[in-house]
């Protein structure tokens, strides 16, 4: 599906207020707040509907000077951004009116929709989970439990911001359930009680067999419908536990066999991604009698050094430690090992719950293409909010009617086939890149990327300032396409082989 094209980087200053004054303001009552919204996480068909019916075309945009940013900075141009709004619906791919079923299943469990939320600190509180069900999410990995003791760190995150400050990559530090096994079993029996149609994950670890055992059968008579072996925490004060686990396929098969030893409930070995291949791990854990795969956890990490205390982050008490990275960077990694798993044939029948770097609705698409079941969010909603579940049913829905696809069963493992081995892909065709001489804005970006980093096949006129390409150069990289700031190089509809003349 084409993507709209308007000003983004506007968008990406908005700053997603709890309670938006530019709403409140507004002479039309248009919901001003949740339209930035959901431009902000590409939900554009969303976008369109909530502005229907109004016309900002002689507004004196009160919106704009009422903006928490006005007193300090330049205000978002939200007025400009809704007249761009308008115009979406033009250029938007029309949606078909069909009823569209989101709901899919892990090993035979109903989800009313793919979205739940990952095994953190999202998910650790009985009001959490609560809120998090009633905002729309499908299910809850509850923050791990444990029988032993958990000694926090202060602080224990840190991020790398993009340029809008939102968070690229996220650390944490941070350990299991600090609440006993007792007060969580009463979390999860008023869970069952208030929300009997919701997904209740019981993420366990174990320090021994008879723990997993008996973690697994009390989790299942408290009410999970799921049991996730969390073989993969990577900040755990004791040695032997999480991570260490996930990296040894003897212990897992040990542990996931000993958890399957204390329930009836489907097993997912959660497995981390701090190792070189995960698919040997998880066969492992499917010869211990899991029934599912979840992955990926977080990836170890130090996010940078303070240059002024010299002092890696998060620093406590002038120290750190390597801790797991989270967020949209990791989005990459954890769709490899996704892709992995799902292209396994000793893997298949196996459910796969994804998750890792998670942020709008593409993402998520994504992780279901390449063979992901369900899908499990943590950094994005601890920037954002739970609120952002509106946005991934959304997107996902109109991307759906858009197509013409009315399961989100029948996404599921749609991309999976494209991807081969080395020796599988086609390397004897050369697609040129085109310049779109009307989005050409003359900067040379182009031309600086191939002659530093390319092959030297543009040439830059400074009268004109516009790129021309040199076909006997060009062997179609496409360096050029990914740092133009206009998205004004394209593909050619012709392709020439190596062996054939190049004009």
């Amino acid at each position: 599906m084409q993507q709209f094209k308007f000003d983004e980087s506007e968008i990406s200053r908005c700053i997603l207020c709890l309670d938006p004054v530019c709403t409140k303001v507004c002479p039309q009552h248009a919901d001003v707040g949740n339209i930035l919204r959901s431009l902000f996480f590409e939900d554009y068909y969303v976008a369109v509907d909530r502005l229907s019916g109004i016309d900002c075309t002689y507004c004196n945009a009160p919106c704009e000077r009422s903006c928490v940013l006005a007193p300090k900075i330049d205000p978002v141009k939200i007025r400009e951004i809704l007249m761009d709004v308008k115009s979406m619906s033009q250029a938007l791919p029309e949606r078909k009116r069909w009823d569209i079923d989101l709901s899919t299943e892990i090993c035979g469990v109903r989800l009313e929709n793919p979205f739940m939320l990952s095994s953190s600190v999202v998910a650790s509180t009985y009001d959490m989970c609560a809120r998090a069900f009633d905002a729309g999410w499908a299910g809850v990995a509850f923050k791990t439990i444990c029988n032993f003791p958990q000694h926090e760190a202060s602080p224990r995150f840190s991020a790398i911001h993009n340029h809008a400050n939102s968070f690229c990559g996220f650390k944490n530090i941070e350990q299991l359930s600090d609440h006993s096994v007792k007060e969580n079993m009463e979390i999860f029996r008023r869970l069952r009680e208030k929300y009997p149609h919701k997904v209740i994950v019981a993420s366990i670890m174990g320090q021994n067999e008879d723990e997993w055992t008996a973690l697994a059968r009390e989790c299942e008579a408290n009410g999970a419908n799921i049991i996730e072996c969390n073989f993969s925490c990577p900040n755990l004060e004791e040695s032997g536990l999480g991570v260490t686990i996930g990296q040894s396929p003897e212990l897992v098969e040990r542990f996931t066999r000993a958890t399957k030893r204390g329930t009836s409930l489907p097993v997912l070995a959660k497995l981390t991604p701090n190792i070189t291949d995960m698919v040997p791990v998880a066969i492992a854990a499917k010869r211990g009698g899991a029934d599912g795969i979840a992955a990926i956890n977080t990836i170890n990490s130090i996010t940078g050094v303070n240059i002024d205390t010299l002092v890696a982050e998060p620093a406590v008490q002038g120290k750190s430690i390597v801790g797991g990275y989270s967020g949209a960077a990791v989005k990459p990694i954890a769709l490899r090992f996704i892709s992995d798993l799902a292209n396994c044939s000793e893997l298949k029948g196996l459910h796969i719950s994804g998750m890792g770097g998670i942020e709008t609705w593409r993402d998520a698409l994504e992780f279901l293409l390449l063979g992901a079941g369900s899908l499990q969010v943590t950094t994005s909603v601890m920037q954002y909010g739970y609120r952002i579940i509106e946005d991934l049913l959304g997107g996902l829905k109109n991307y759906m009617r858009a197509k013409g696809i009315h399961r989100v069963s029948d996404l599921i493992g749609g991309a999976t086939e494209t991807v081969v081995d080395h020796q599988s892909i086609e390397r004897d065709i050369i697609q040129f890149p085109i310049f779109d001489k009307d989005k050409c804005v003359g900067c040379g970006r182009c031309y600086i990327s191939c002659m530093d980093g390319g092959h030297q096949a543009i040439e830059f006129d400074p009268e004109t300032r516009r790129p021309r390409l040199i076909g006997s150069k060009c062997v179609g990289c496409h360096l050029c396409r990914l740092v133009c700031p206009t998205d004004a190089v394209g593909v050619a509809n012709k392709v020439l082989r190596k062996d054939s003349s190049r004009r």
